[in-house]
Protein backbone atom coordinates (compact mmCIF):
# COMPACT_ATOMS: atom_id res chain seq x y z
CA UNK A 1 0.00 0.00 0.00
CA UNK A 2 1.67 3.29 -1.34
CA UNK A 3 1.36 6.56 0.98
CA UNK A 4 -0.36 8.04 -1.72
CA UNK A 5 -2.95 6.19 -1.71
CA UNK A 6 -4.50 7.28 1.64
CA UNK A 7 -2.40 10.80 1.78
CA UNK A 8 -2.81 14.16 -0.08
CA UNK A 9 0.32 16.47 0.55
CA UNK A 10 -0.68 20.15 1.28
CA UNK A 11 1.18 22.63 3.14
CA UNK A 12 1.31 24.47 6.46
CA UNK A 13 -0.35 27.46 5.48
CA UNK A 14 -3.07 25.33 3.72
CA UNK A 15 -3.97 23.88 7.66
CA UNK A 16 -6.83 25.87 8.77
CA UNK A 17 -5.42 27.50 11.80
CA UNK A 18 -2.35 25.94 11.97
CA UNK A 19 -0.77 29.79 12.78
CA UNK A 20 -3.60 30.20 15.49
CA UNK A 21 -3.31 27.00 17.23
CA UNK A 22 -1.49 28.45 20.66
CA UNK A 23 -1.43 24.84 22.37
CA UNK A 24 1.11 23.33 20.25
CA UNK A 25 3.56 23.18 23.49
CA UNK A 26 0.91 20.77 24.80
CA UNK A 27 0.70 18.42 21.43
CA UNK A 28 4.54 18.67 21.99
CA UNK A 29 4.82 17.62 25.50
CA UNK A 30 2.20 14.87 24.14
CA UNK A 31 4.42 13.49 21.83
CA UNK A 32 7.62 13.88 24.05
CA UNK A 33 6.44 11.32 26.15
CA UNK A 34 5.83 9.00 23.68
CA UNK A 35 9.37 9.48 22.25
CA UNK A 36 10.38 8.54 25.91
CA UNK A 37 8.42 5.66 26.00
CA UNK A 38 9.37 4.07 22.35
CA UNK A 39 13.23 4.19 23.45
CA UNK A 40 12.35 1.34 25.70
CA UNK A 41 9.69 -0.40 23.75
CA UNK A 42 9.06 0.77 20.03
CA UNK A 43 5.76 1.10 18.68
CA UNK A 44 4.09 -0.85 15.90
CA UNK A 45 4.20 0.47 12.53
CA UNK A 46 0.16 0.52 11.19
CA UNK A 47 -0.89 -0.50 7.85
CA UNK A 48 -1.36 2.44 6.12
CA UNK A 49 2.94 2.69 5.37
CA UNK A 50 3.63 5.45 8.26
CA UNK A 51 6.53 3.39 9.54
CA UNK A 52 7.85 3.86 13.34
CA UNK A 53 11.95 3.46 12.79
CA UNK A 54 10.79 6.94 10.45
CA UNK A 55 10.22 8.83 13.70
CA UNK A 56 13.67 8.48 15.14
CA UNK A 57 15.33 11.94 14.60
CA UNK A 58 11.96 13.31 15.87
CA UNK A 59 12.32 11.63 18.87
CA UNK A 60 15.20 12.11 19.36
CA UNK A 61 15.54 15.83 19.75
CA UNK A 62 11.71 15.47 21.27
CA UNK A 63 13.33 14.30 24.22
CA UNK A 64 15.90 17.22 24.53
CA UNK A 65 14.29 20.12 23.98
CA UNK A 66 11.99 22.64 25.59
CA UNK A 67 8.13 23.60 25.18
CA UNK A 68 7.58 26.74 24.57
CA UNK A 69 4.98 27.12 22.05
CA UNK A 70 7.44 28.82 19.18
CA UNK A 71 9.66 26.25 19.95
CA UNK A 72 7.09 23.32 19.24
CA UNK A 73 5.36 24.91 15.92
CA UNK A 74 8.96 25.14 14.47
CA UNK A 75 10.04 21.37 15.81
CA UNK A 76 6.17 20.16 14.12
CA UNK A 77 7.51 21.81 10.73
CA UNK A 78 11.33 20.82 11.13
CA UNK A 79 10.43 17.01 11.49
CA UNK A 80 7.23 16.32 9.84
CA UNK A 81 5.06 17.17 6.58
CA UNK A 82 1.38 17.75 5.95
CA UNK A 83 -0.82 15.94 4.51
CA UNK A 84 -4.66 15.40 3.80
CA UNK A 85 -5.90 11.71 4.94
CA UNK A 86 -8.92 10.24 2.66
CA UNK A 87 -11.21 9.33 4.50
CA UNK A 88 -12.78 5.57 3.92
CA UNK A 89 -16.12 6.76 3.35
CA UNK A 90 -17.64 10.32 2.30
CA UNK A 91 -15.57 13.43 2.15
CA UNK A 92 -14.51 14.27 5.53
CA UNK A 93 -13.69 12.34 8.70
CA UNK A 94 -15.48 11.89 12.06
CA UNK A 95 -14.41 12.43 15.30
CA UNK A 96 -16.07 11.79 19.40
CA UNK A 97 -14.73 12.54 22.02
CA UNK A 98 -13.78 10.44 25.39
CA UNK A 99 -13.07 10.86 29.01
CA UNK A 100 -11.65 9.83 31.94
CA UNK A 101 -14.55 9.21 34.53
CA UNK A 102 -14.11 10.02 38.16
CA UNK A 103 -16.45 8.06 40.26
CA UNK A 104 -16.63 6.35 43.64
CA UNK A 105 -15.45 3.62 44.56
CA UNK A 106 -15.07 0.77 47.71
CA UNK A 107 -12.55 -1.69 48.19
CA UNK A 108 -14.92 -4.11 49.82
CA UNK A 109 -18.56 -4.65 48.38
CA UNK A 110 -21.30 -3.37 50.64
CA UNK A 111 -25.17 -2.93 49.84
CA UNK A 112 -24.66 -0.12 47.97
CA UNK A 113 -21.41 -0.53 46.45
CA UNK A 114 -22.29 -3.24 44.74
CA UNK A 115 -20.95 -3.37 40.98
CA UNK A 116 -17.19 -4.85 40.45
CA UNK A 117 -14.79 -3.94 37.81
CA UNK A 118 -12.92 -6.99 37.36
CA UNK A 119 -9.29 -7.76 36.59
CA UNK A 120 -8.13 -9.95 33.80
CA UNK A 121 -9.04 -13.31 34.25
CA UNK A 122 -6.07 -16.33 34.30
CA UNK A 123 -8.37 -18.05 31.87
CA UNK A 124 -8.80 -15.32 29.22
CA UNK A 125 -6.34 -16.43 26.20
CA UNK A 126 -5.14 -14.03 23.58
CA UNK A 127 -6.19 -15.43 19.96
CA UNK A 128 -4.41 -14.30 16.74
CA UNK A 129 -3.95 -16.56 13.11
CA UNK A 130 -1.78 -18.76 15.04
CA UNK A 131 -4.01 -20.09 17.59
CA UNK A 132 -7.16 -19.44 16.28
CA UNK A 133 -9.18 -22.45 15.27
CA UNK A 134 -10.77 -23.36 12.27
CA UNK A 135 -15.04 -21.87 13.13
CA UNK A 136 -13.81 -19.44 15.51
CA UNK A 137 -15.36 -15.92 15.02
CA UNK A 138 -12.23 -14.37 12.87
CA UNK A 139 -13.21 -10.57 15.35
CA UNK A 140 -12.34 -12.34 18.36
CA UNK A 141 -9.07 -11.56 19.61
CA UNK A 142 -9.62 -12.81 22.83
CA UNK A 143 -11.31 -16.77 23.58
CA UNK A 144 -11.28 -19.63 26.49
CA UNK A 145 -10.74 -23.20 26.32
CA UNK A 146 -13.38 -25.46 26.74
CA UNK A 147 -13.20 -29.30 27.17
CA UNK A 148 -10.00 -28.81 25.09
CA UNK A 149 -11.23 -25.91 22.49
CA UNK A 150 -10.55 -22.64 22.22
CA UNK A 151 -14.81 -20.64 22.21
CA UNK A 152 -16.11 -17.17 22.81
CA UNK A 153 -15.31 -15.88 26.35
CA UNK A 154 -17.97 -15.03 28.22
CA UNK A 155 -20.09 -12.17 27.20
CA UNK A 156 -21.86 -8.75 29.27
CA UNK A 157 -24.84 -10.88 29.57
CA UNK A 158 -23.03 -13.76 31.50
CA UNK A 159 -20.46 -11.85 33.11
CA UNK A 160 -23.69 -9.71 34.41
CA UNK A 161 -25.28 -12.69 35.62
CA UNK A 162 -22.31 -14.29 37.63
CA UNK A 163 -20.01 -15.66 34.81
CA UNK A 164 -17.17 -14.73 37.03
CA UNK A 165 -18.53 -14.67 40.87
CA UNK A 166 -16.25 -16.52 43.51
CA UNK A 167 -12.64 -16.21 41.57
CA UNK A 168 -11.43 -13.01 43.45
CA UNK A 169 -11.12 -11.01 40.42
CA UNK A 170 -13.14 -7.69 41.22
CA UNK A 171 -10.49 -4.71 42.05
CA UNK A 172 -13.33 -2.81 43.36
CA UNK A 173 -16.88 -2.35 43.69
CA UNK A 174 -18.93 1.08 42.08
CA UNK A 175 -22.22 1.42 43.59
CA UNK A 176 -24.10 1.92 39.95
CA UNK A 177 -24.18 -0.41 37.10
CA UNK A 178 -24.85 2.38 34.59
CA UNK A 179 -21.62 4.31 36.14
CA UNK A 180 -19.84 1.55 35.53
CA UNK A 181 -20.62 0.45 31.82
CA UNK A 182 -19.72 3.86 30.94
CA UNK A 183 -16.03 3.46 32.54
CA UNK A 184 -16.11 0.01 30.51
CA UNK A 185 -17.08 2.59 27.63
CA UNK A 186 -14.41 5.11 28.18
CA UNK A 187 -12.18 1.96 29.06
CA UNK A 188 -10.39 4.36 32.14
CA UNK A 189 -11.77 5.43 35.73
CA UNK A 190 -9.85 7.51 38.55
CA UNK A 191 -11.50 6.11 41.79
CA UNK A 192 -12.72 8.00 44.68
CA UNK A 193 -12.20 5.53 47.73
CA UNK A 194 -14.49 5.41 50.34
CA UNK A 195 -11.52 5.36 52.59
CA UNK A 196 -9.93 8.65 51.23
CA UNK A 197 -7.72 7.13 49.25
CA UNK A 198 -7.59 7.30 45.21
CA UNK A 199 -7.04 4.68 42.11
CA UNK A 200 -6.66 4.78 38.87
CA UNK A 201 -8.02 2.09 36.73
CA UNK A 202 -7.41 1.13 32.62
CA UNK A 203 -7.73 -1.11 30.07
CA UNK A 204 -6.44 -4.20 30.64
CA UNK A 205 -8.11 -6.60 28.28
CA UNK A 206 -11.93 -7.39 26.67
CA UNK A 207 -14.10 -10.46 26.26
CA UNK A 208 -13.81 -10.03 23.08
CA UNK A 209 -16.88 -9.84 21.72
CA UNK A 210 -18.01 -7.16 19.20
CA UNK A 211 -18.88 -3.50 20.68
CA UNK A 212 -22.20 -2.37 19.77
CA UNK A 213 -22.88 1.94 20.51
CA UNK A 214 -26.07 1.48 22.61
CA UNK A 215 -26.46 5.01 21.43
CA UNK A 216 -26.90 4.14 17.64
CA UNK A 217 -29.77 1.46 18.85
CA UNK A 218 -31.88 3.83 21.14
CA UNK A 219 -31.66 6.21 17.54
CA UNK A 220 -33.03 2.71 15.42
CA UNK A 221 -35.46 2.05 17.66
CA UNK A 222 -37.06 5.29 17.52
CA UNK A 223 -36.12 5.94 21.40
CA UNK A 224 -33.72 9.30 20.70
CA UNK A 225 -33.57 11.06 17.41
CA UNK A 226 -29.83 10.00 16.28
CA UNK A 227 -29.23 14.02 15.75
CA UNK A 228 -29.51 14.00 20.07
CA UNK A 229 -27.96 11.03 20.81
CA UNK A 230 -25.36 12.13 23.89
CA UNK A 231 -24.07 10.37 26.15
CA UNK A 232 -26.19 12.32 28.22
CA UNK A 233 -29.13 11.71 26.68
CA UNK A 234 -28.56 7.96 27.09
CA UNK A 235 -27.84 8.16 30.78
CA UNK A 236 -30.92 10.50 31.21
CA UNK A 237 -32.84 7.29 28.70
CA UNK A 238 -31.37 5.00 31.39
CA UNK A 239 -32.73 6.66 34.30
CA UNK A 240 -35.75 6.64 32.74
CA UNK A 241 -36.49 3.09 31.83
CA UNK A 242 -34.61 0.88 34.32
CA UNK A 243 -36.73 -1.97 33.58
CA UNK A 244 -35.10 -1.98 29.81
CA UNK A 245 -31.86 -1.51 30.92
CA UNK A 246 -30.87 -5.26 30.96
CA UNK A 247 -32.33 -5.37 27.44
CA UNK A 248 -30.30 -2.42 25.99
CA UNK A 249 -27.11 -2.92 27.66
CA UNK A 250 -26.55 -6.53 27.39
CA UNK A 251 -26.42 -5.78 24.00
CA UNK A 252 -23.09 -4.62 23.81
CA UNK A 253 -21.48 -7.79 24.42
CA UNK A 254 -17.87 -6.81 24.91
CA UNK A 255 -16.87 -6.91 28.34
CA UNK A 256 -13.70 -4.75 29.65
CA UNK A 257 -11.39 -5.89 32.20
CA UNK A 258 -9.01 -3.43 33.97
CA UNK A 259 -5.62 -3.47 35.72
CA UNK A 260 -4.62 -0.92 38.58
CA UNK A 261 -1.78 1.62 37.53
CA UNK A 262 -0.13 4.26 39.45
CA UNK A 263 -2.14 7.21 40.00
CA UNK A 264 0.89 9.41 37.74
CA UNK A 265 0.86 13.00 37.03
CA UNK A 266 -2.43 14.27 38.10
CA UNK A 267 -3.23 17.03 35.68
CA UNK A 268 -3.02 14.38 33.13
CA UNK A 269 -5.30 11.31 31.94
CA UNK A 270 -4.80 7.52 32.46
CA UNK A 271 -1.82 5.62 30.50
CA UNK A 272 -3.51 4.51 27.52
CA UNK A 273 -3.02 1.95 24.58
CA UNK A 274 0.35 3.98 23.45
CA UNK A 275 1.39 2.89 26.67
CA UNK A 276 2.14 6.75 28.21
CA UNK A 277 -0.47 9.69 29.82
CA UNK A 278 -2.94 10.65 27.97
CA UNK A 279 -2.81 14.89 27.28
CA UNK A 280 -6.19 16.69 27.55
CA UNK A 281 -7.16 18.37 24.70
CA UNK A 282 -3.94 16.55 22.57
CA UNK A 283 -3.98 13.25 22.72
CA UNK A 284 -6.45 11.40 19.93
CA UNK A 285 -7.77 7.52 19.78
CA UNK A 286 -7.11 6.52 16.17
CA UNK A 287 -7.66 2.93 14.01
CA UNK A 288 -4.55 0.99 15.60
CA UNK A 289 -4.12 -1.46 12.84
CA UNK A 290 -4.28 1.34 10.44
CA UNK A 291 -2.41 4.09 11.72
CA UNK A 292 0.98 4.44 13.76
CA UNK A 293 1.38 5.61 17.34
CA UNK A 294 2.88 9.28 18.27
CA UNK A 295 2.16 10.12 14.62
CA UNK A 296 0.61 14.09 14.75
CA UNK A 297 -2.61 14.67 13.25
CA UNK A 298 -4.15 18.22 12.95
CA UNK A 299 -7.56 18.48 13.14
CA UNK A 300 -10.19 20.94 11.43
CA UNK A 301 -13.72 20.02 12.76
CA UNK A 302 -14.96 23.75 12.81
CA UNK A 303 -18.58 22.77 13.73
CA UNK A 304 -17.33 21.72 17.23
CA UNK A 305 -17.45 24.50 19.32
CA UNK A 306 -17.97 23.49 23.10
CA UNK A 307 -14.57 22.50 23.39
CA UNK A 308 -13.00 26.04 24.41
CA UNK A 309 -15.74 28.33 22.42
CA UNK A 310 -13.95 28.37 18.91
CA UNK A 311 -13.81 25.98 16.28
CA UNK A 312 -11.70 23.05 16.84
CA UNK A 313 -8.49 23.13 15.03
CA UNK A 314 -5.39 21.68 16.68
CA UNK A 315 -2.45 19.46 17.08
CA UNK A 316 -3.16 15.87 18.35
CA UNK A 317 -0.83 13.00 19.18
CA UNK A 318 -2.10 9.89 17.86
CA UNK A 319 -1.84 7.76 21.70
CA UNK A 320 -4.97 5.13 22.21
CA UNK A 321 -7.33 3.43 20.32
CA UNK A 322 -10.70 1.80 20.92
CA UNK A 323 -12.92 -0.63 19.14
CA UNK A 324 -15.28 1.71 17.86
CA UNK A 325 -12.43 3.67 16.16
CA UNK A 326 -11.98 2.40 12.32
CA UNK A 327 -10.95 4.04 9.47
CA UNK A 328 -8.28 6.36 8.45
CA UNK A 329 -9.83 9.49 8.99
CA UNK A 330 -12.12 8.17 12.11
CA UNK A 331 -10.50 9.88 15.79
CA UNK A 332 -12.02 10.10 19.50
CA UNK A 333 -10.53 13.38 21.10
CA UNK A 334 -9.12 12.57 24.76
CA UNK A 335 -11.06 15.70 26.42
CA UNK A 336 -9.76 15.26 30.30
CA UNK A 337 -10.84 13.53 33.67
CA UNK A 338 -14.04 14.16 35.48
CA UNK A 339 -17.91 15.21 35.09
CA UNK A 340 -17.59 18.60 33.41
CA UNK A 341 -15.24 16.83 30.69
CA UNK A 342 -17.40 14.09 30.85
CA UNK A 343 -20.28 16.87 29.21
CA UNK A 344 -18.26 18.05 26.50
CA UNK A 345 -17.26 14.69 25.60
CA UNK A 346 -20.27 13.15 25.95
CA UNK A 347 -21.43 15.89 23.21
CA UNK A 348 -19.08 15.61 20.25
CA UNK A 349 -20.55 13.55 16.87
CA UNK A 350 -18.28 16.17 14.46
CA UNK A 351 -17.60 15.97 10.75
CA UNK A 352 -13.72 16.63 10.39
CA UNK A 353 -10.72 16.92 8.28
CA UNK A 354 -7.59 15.01 9.50
CA UNK A 355 -4.09 16.06 8.17
CA UNK A 356 -1.23 13.82 9.29
CA UNK A 357 1.92 14.62 9.88
CA UNK A 358 4.24 12.47 8.65
CA UNK A 359 7.69 12.46 9.29
CA UNK A 360 10.56 14.02 6.81
CA UNK A 361 12.77 10.82 6.84
CA UNK A 362 9.76 8.63 5.68
CA UNK A 363 8.51 10.85 2.79
CA UNK A 364 11.95 12.75 1.54
CA UNK A 365 13.37 9.06 1.64
CA UNK A 366 10.06 7.67 -0.36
Amino acid sequence: MSLSEFFRPVSYDQLPGWRQDTGIAEALAAFTRSAHQAATRPYRSGSLGICFEAFAPAYGEARTMSHSADAARAFFERHFLPFHVRPDIGERGFVTGYYEPEVEASCTPTEVFSVPLYRRPDDLVDVDDGNRPEGLDPYLAFARYEAGALVAYHDRQAVERGALEGRGLELCWLADRVDAFFVHIQGAARLRLRDGGRKRVTYAAKSGHRFTGIGRLLADFGEIPLQEVTMQTIRAWLARNPQRQDDLLWQNRSYIFFRETPLGEMNLGPVAAAKVQLQPGRSIAVDRLLHTFATPFFIDAPELRHVNGEPFRRLMIAQDTGSAITGSARGDLFIGTGSAAGDVAGSIRHAADFYALLPRLLVEGA
